[in-house]
C-alpha cells in the first residue's frame, strides 16, 4: 500500500514537482522505502516514530519487501516503475539521528526508480510487480 500523497509521474522525467530529481538526465526518479524499516531504524535508536518523509523518501509503503522487486517493473497506482537499484544513505540520515547513515547500510533504505510509464499514484494504492 502506498503510504503518500497524490503523486503525478510523468514517463523518463520523474514525480512532476519534485525539484530534486523531476527531468534531470537521471534514471534516479522516484525513491520508495518501507515504513516497517524506518520504524526499525528509529526503534534502535529509541527515536518512537519518525515523521513520514523525514527520511527523503518520495513514497513510504506498507506490506510490502521493496528490495526483492529491484530489476523488475512495478504497477503503483496507475504509474509503472522499474526498480533498478537500493538506496544509498547519505549524510543527511545522521542529521535525523547520528548514526543511522551506517544502520541503513547495505539494503535497508529503499529502491531507486525510473519512470517506466506515466501515472497517478494515491494514498491506498496497490504495488505489484508486472
Amino acid at each position: 500500500m502506498i503510504d503518500a500523497v497524490e503523486l503525478h509521474f510523468e514517463e523518463g522525467k520523474g514525480i512532476v514537482e519534485d525539484r530534486r530529481y523531476f527531468n534531470r538526465r537521471s534514471r534516479r526518479q522516484a525513491t520508495l522505502m518501507e515504513r516497517e524499516e524506518i520504524q526499525e531504524h528509529a526503534d534502535a535508536f529509541g527515536l518512537g516514530a519518525l515523521t513520514p518523509g523525514l527520511v527523503r523518501s518520495n513514497i513510504e509503503t506498507t506490506g510490502i519487501g521493496l528490495v526483492s522487486l529491484i530489476g523488475k517493473e512495478v504497477e503503483v497506482g496507475t504509474a509503472v516503475l522499474c526498480f533498478y537499484e537500493p538506496r544509498k544513505p547519505c549524510a543527511k540520515m545522521d542529521a535525523i539521528c547520528q548514526g543511522l547513515k551506517e544502520r541503513m547500510e547495505p539494503n535497508k533504505q529503499g529502491v531507486l526508480a525510473a519512470v517506466v510509464k506515466s501515472g497517478v499514484v494515491r494514498l491506498g494504492d496497490v504495488i505489484r510487480a508486472r
